[in-house]
């Protein structure tokens, strides 16, 4: 078990945010909000998924909206403790442990605090390996867990449990609904698992993961060497485009954020982009043709600073560079792809798998 304080706060934050493809919810707000959690006492700890006992009670957490509504409207800062703890009193039991449902961005911080205000440990994975914009999408689901109960709670202190769905998509249906009339985000409990569960459908050790990543880059920033070149190193990454952006069109509806942001590449990167969003990047398209597609990772990040840019924060003007990232070989499985690929976007694109551009780290820490 190890723990996270401010400095590796720092650290967790900044590689969830590059992890996060543009979604997850704005990880600068959570990180405020976890930075206060942690100024008051409280303890960030992280249980090595191996380390879970097989009959403990683990459940999933994170934030579910629009990443444009999250950023715009503050949160009480407890709507997923209060999610925990009406599934746990619907259940008759009391969780052991919590596992964020995507490591990118905002929603892998909120756990942490739901975890340390139920005083229980966060384990070291999650469901995703990156932010996805809906519930069916969390490997938990691909690999059978099954979608009810589950339960939600919002800013307005309202509450309400999910006893029963014949699928994690119609879930997902129900539940956002509910999210858009509780004001376009809340937090949510879901997924109720015991520990083997846990082990055979989460992606592990990605909290490590994120937090290495922000360590690298936020190491290059300090010596002065070039923070993307950094990311690229620990994430085996590839360069996709180099340049700025030239347009954003971008809409809320419906408890998303859709849009399509367009880009101009300079220097051997000459050429126009077009990158696709609901929540987060999807596809990429470089002069007309998809070079990259969902579930691999479409990472904007800062020329200057390899700083994450969400899709709420896009604006014209500027200098990003397009990172892609292969996946975690969990999402690619025929299974996943019918859940997570393109096609479960509309599109017609075929997934083909990106190069890496060297050692990933889901290898890694595997």
């Amino acid at each position: 078990m190890w723990e996270i304080d401010a400095d590796v706060l720092e650290s967790v934050s900044l590689g969830a945010g590059i992890l996060g493809t543009g979604g997850g919810g704005n990880p600068y707000v959570a990180k405020i909000w976890a930075r206060g959690e942690l100024e008051r006492g409280a303890r960030f700890r992280i249980l090595d998924p191996t380390e879970v006992p097989d009959d403990a009670w683990i459940v999933g957490s994170g934030g579910i909206g629009a990443p444009t509504v999250s950023v715009e409207k503050l949160r009480r800062g407890d709507e997923e403790y209060r999610a925990l703890r009406v599934l746990e009193e619907h259940l008759g039991v009391r969780f052991d442990g919590v596992v964020p449902m995507e490591v990118g961005g905002g929603n892998s911080i909120r756990p942490l605090i739901a975890a340390a205000q139920a005083g229980i440990p966060t384990v070291d994975a999650d469901g995703m390996g990156r932010a996805f914009p809906e519930l069916q999408m969390v490997t938990f689901f691909i690999y059978g867990v099954p979608p009810c109960p589950a339960a939600i709670a919002d800013d307005k202190g309202e509450e309400a449990v999910f006893t029963a769905a014949p699928s994690p998509q119609r879930l997902e249906r129900l539940a956002r609904v509910l999210v858009v009339e509780m004001g376009g985000t809340a937090g949510m409990a879901f997924a109720p698992m015991r520990g083997t569960d846990l082990k055979r459908t989460a992606i592990p050790r990605t909290l490590s993961v994120a937090r290495d990543v922000g360590h690298a880059v936020r190491a290059a920033r300090a010596r002065n060497a070039d923070p993307v070149e950094a990311l690229l190193a620990a994430t085996g990454g590839s360069l996709l485009l180099v340049g700025k952006i030239v347009d954003v069109e971008r809409r809320t509806g419906g408890g998303f954020a859709r849009g399509t942001l367009r880009l101009v590449g300079s220097g051997p990167y000459g050429g126009e982009m077009r990158i696709d969003f609901q929540n987060e990047n999807l596809v990429a398209y470089a002069d007309g043709a998809p070079i990259a597609t969902v579930p691999d990772l479409i990472c904007v990040v800062s020329t200057d600073a390899a700083e994450p840019i969400t899709t709420e924060l896009l604006r014209y003007g500027q200098r990003v560079a397009v990172v892609g990232i292969r996946c975690h070989p969990l999402l690619a499985t025929p299974e996943a792809l019918a859940v997570v690929g393109p096609g479960a976007f509309g599109y017609d694109v075929a997934y083909r798998p990106l190069d890496p551009g060297g050692p990933l780290p889901w290898t890694a820490l595997a």
